[in-house]
């Protein structure tokens, strides 16, 4: 369980999920801090709904040490985790123009992260948008994290109408938001999931469903214009089949021993086949094109379940299992 340390009720602090160090789910624990101030160009905002993805879990753990050049090498620089959100404005800056009190937003920070908290600041100018009408919080909340990382992958390998795509962990936040958003883009979609899941990603889009449980998609007589494994437990090696003679792989993951960094430089040079290692980036352009994509009922996250915050260690033991189905949420603000 999570520790919750009792204090008086006091306005100007907050409850929020803290770790202190790197390492496990346990690390983190709930406790009272200030409320963060928000400046002249900043919002701030009563989080209702955030979640918790492998952005935070790789940026907790740092397992990937090279994480730490950016969180900090020996202790975490930024102790409140959270990168998605949605929630209420309730204070803003006074050079903010485009949002008022009241607003109910959306949007992903994962340069000072901070949603794992009652409240959270960020720029008026930094990836967030007004929420879409037909969404409920706990939905929007799950918008950005999972969609961005497939969007520019997708970008990446300039995906066109009518390619042949195969989508490895289809059923992953990452995947799942990859499947509907390589539809929209007019490519064939081939999903690998499995046995379970079969229903859920043909209902996402997929034209075609490989039950890795019965087969190995690695296998298969089909070819494709982009493999992009979702979830990082193929590789370059196993996938260079089924690519077609100019075909492309992208991993979200780096691979064994770093594998897909040096192979992104190598590949290019000695074959018309190549594996991309891009950089992910979002900006507000993308929060909004994937606000209009939920309006239009092109894209809608898929939620596997929720937590409370004072269970935000479950929820991390949980996404990290490797076991769930497109987002994890934690809902703070359990009034809504």
């Amino acid at each position: 369980m999570v520790e919750l340390l009792s204090s008086p009720i006091n306005y100007d602090t907050m409850k929020a999920a803290i770790h202190l160090e790197y390492g496990p789910p346990e690390v983190v624990n709930i406790r009272e801090v200030d409320k963060p101030v928000p400046a002249e160009n900043e919002l701030l905002i009563k989080v209702v709904a955030t979640t918790v993805n492998r952005t935070d879990c790789g940026f907790r753990s740092a397992e990937y040490f090279v994480s730490r050049f950016f969180s900090g090498l020996l202790r975490p620089k930024q102790t409140i985790l959270g990168n998605e959100f949605a929630g209420i404005v309730v204070a803003v800056g006074n050079q903010v123009k485009e949002f008022s009190r009241g607003d109910k937003v959306f949007g992903y920070n994962d340069v000072t992260f901070g949603a794992h908290a009652e409240y959270l600041k960020i720029p008026s100018k930094g990836a967030i948008a007004l929420m879409p009408e037909n969404l409920s919080f706990r939905e929007a909340a799950a918008l950005t994290e999972g969609a961005h990382y497939a969007l520019c992958d997708i970008r990446a390998a300039k995906v066109k109408k009518g390619q042949e795509v195969l989508v490895n962990g289809a059923t992953g936040a990452i995947g799942s938001a990859a499947v509907q958003l390589l539809k929209h883009e007019g490519a064939i979609v081939t999903a690998v999931c499995g046995t379970d899941n079969v229903e859920l990603v043909k209902s996402l889009g997929a034209d075609k469903v490989i039950d890795f449980l019965k087969s190995d998609f690695t296998k298969t007589d089909d070819r494709f214009d982009f493999v992009f494994d979702a979830v990082g437990k193929s590789s370059y090696g196993a996938c260079k089949n089924i690519l077609k003679k100019h075909g492309i792989y992208i991993s979200t993951e780096l691979g064994k021993n770093a594998e897909n960094i040096y192979l992104a430089l190598i590949t290019p040079l000695v074959s018309k086949k190549r594996l991309l290692f891009p950089l992910p980036y979002v900006s507000r352009d993308d929060v909004y094109f994937l606000k209009e994509l939920a309006e239009k009922r092109v894209f809608k996250p898929v939620i596997d379940r929720e937590y409370s915050l004072n269970q935000i260690v479950d929820a991390y033991k949980y996404v990290e299992t490797g076991q769930k189905i497109g987002n994890v949420l934690i809902i703070v603000d359990e009034q809504e």
